[in-house]
């Protein structure tokens, strides 16, 4: 109850290309964002994809089984996996997922780090599913950084934050070209920190 009256508190700034792509329901996504902007996800989707479930990879871990908890508290739904546990399962879902037209969300960085290094997993997920792909980025104007491996961000309750969302076309990860390098410089362009 509390994170749900927190996150209504936040004031929301969106420029429309971005609140366009964050909106689109006309086929499944994989919504890609840093672990450290998590705290923004839950009232983003209740803002902009009310009533399009989304399914988010959390890890297999002890410290998994909270953010599980959380994830249902707020109505969304969980894959369970990670590169240590279960992983080519949760791949085999996520991508089930995409091609039976659900929404994913995937924290490229996640669990354990290092921050802002985008590990294949995503892009290999969003390939084998012929799948777009969504950028999701936050600029927060008043957060407080806790010091843990990515630096997770708690924006303090009535702050602005500033949504991004990039598109990333289905056709674009049919190129072998694609790397994880290169969206990680993407995603890193709309996160400052």
């Amino acid at each position: 109850m509390l994170v749900r009256l927190w996150g209504r508190s936040l004031r929301f700034e969106i420029a429309p290309e971005d609140l366009r792509n964050i909106t689109k329901k006309d086929e499944p996504v994989a919504f890609i964002l840093w672990h450290n902007r998590l705290f923004m996800v839950a009232e983003a989707f209740r803002r902009f994809r009310k009533g399009r479930p989304l399914y988010s990879l959390v890890s297999a871990s002890k410290d998994g089984a909270w953010l599980d908890a959380f994830f249902s508290e707020i109505g969304m739904r969980t894959v369970r996996g990670s590169s240590h546990n279960f992983g080519r399962e949760a791949v085999v879902e996520l991508i089930a997922k995409l091609r039976t037209g659900q929404d994913i969300g995937i924290t490229p960085d996640g669990p354990r780090g290092p921050r802002h290094e985008f590990k294949p997993g995503a892009l290999v997920v969003v390939r084998r599913a012929g799948a777009t792909a969504m950028l999701l980025g936050g600029e927060y104007f008043r957060a407080h950084k806790l010091k843990s491996w990515d630096g997770f961000f708690i924006p303090w309750p009535f702050s602005r934050v500033r949504v991004h969302c990039v598109e990333v076309p289905a056709a674009e990860f049919r190129d072998p070209g694609l790397t994880a390098g290169e969206l990680q410089r993407r995603l890193q362009t709309i996160n400052p920190d």
